[in-house]
């Protein structure tokens, strides 16, 4: 989810709310397909990809790319109301009666000495790495990665070499939601869920990529990381119900003492 907050933020320039929405959609389709027709949870995202990346290039094409030339409030209560709608359309479509997916592979766990640790969350960390490789592999070995990269650096420059701007906004926009919808479909294995699913979530993220840096996604997963550490330690010496407050004073904290995050502060060091 968090790569895909940065990547819409680093092209567009506009802060998605809505991915709360889609992250929370990401997991209800993978119920749905679960337990309607009894597809595999893992194999979900293999619908879900696709799917969540052509809603959301339809979404900048036909919504996001209407204001981006307003102020950045317009876009930013644009995309919040689109986050109320789906919540809405989830209550209609769902009720507000909280999901879980069980299965076998979902209950099971492997022993590392006294250590147990539960299958799904094992999938659910490889599968976000090799997110972040494909993802840095797109956007430094491909064509559409340099172009991704030359919009977010200078929009009006990469227009002036030939790229098709709008092209690659869409391209952007629709690989974040489409992120954001993985992103929902492996928290389902983990987590019950409902319609208000994913707002703690994305208010992590915003947490996430600050301490890791808007423009590098490996300081993004750092970030990931440095935070689960934070908050696993932390409920050792406090309330569980603290939990999501150490995410909150981490932010505080980080925008006060390294505005530009990890990366930044590594490159500034770098440079001295």
């Amino acid at each position: 989810m968090s790569y895909g907050l940065a990547l819409i933020y680093g092209v567009l320039k506009v802060i998605n709310l809505a991915n709360a929405g889609f992250l929370m959609l990401g997991a209800y389709v993978t119920w749905w397909m679960w337990s309607t027709w009894h597809v595999e949870p893992l194999l979900a995202p293999l619908v879900i990809v696709p799917l969540f990346f052509g809603v959301g290039f339809l979404i900048e094409k036909f919504l996001v790319r209407r204001v981006l030339g307003q102020e950045p409030i317009v876009s930013l209560l644009l995309l919040f109301g689109l986050w109320l709608v789906l919540q809405n359309l989830a209550y209609t479509l769902f009720t507000g009666d909280t999901r879980s997916i069980e299965t076998p592979f979902i209950d099971s766990s492997v022993h590392l000495g006294p250590i147990q640790i539960a299958w799904p969350r094992i999938y659910v960390f490889v599968a976000g790495v090799l997110a972040l490789v494909a993802l840095q592999t797109l956007l430094t070995r491909t064509q559409l990665g340099r172009a991704i990269r030359a919009v977010a650096q200078d929009r009006d420059a990469a227009k002036i070499t030939g790229i098709d701007v709008d092209r690659v906004m869409g391209i952007a926009f629709g690989l974040g939601i489409a992120l954001t919808g993985f992103a929902g479909s492996l928290l389902s294995l983990l987590f019950s869920f409902n319609p208000d699913f994913g707002r703690t979530l994305l208010l992590k993220s915003f947490c996430i990529i600050v301490l890791g840096g808007l423009d590098s996604f490996v300081g993004v997963a750092f970030g990931a990381l440095a935070l689960a550490l934070a908050e696993a330690f932390g409920v050792r010496y406090m309330a569980a119900s603290l939990q999501n407050l150490i995410s909150f004073v981490v932010l505080v904290v980080v925008l006060v003492a390294f505005p530009k995050g990890i990366a930044g502060m590594i490159r500034s060091l770098r440079r001295a």
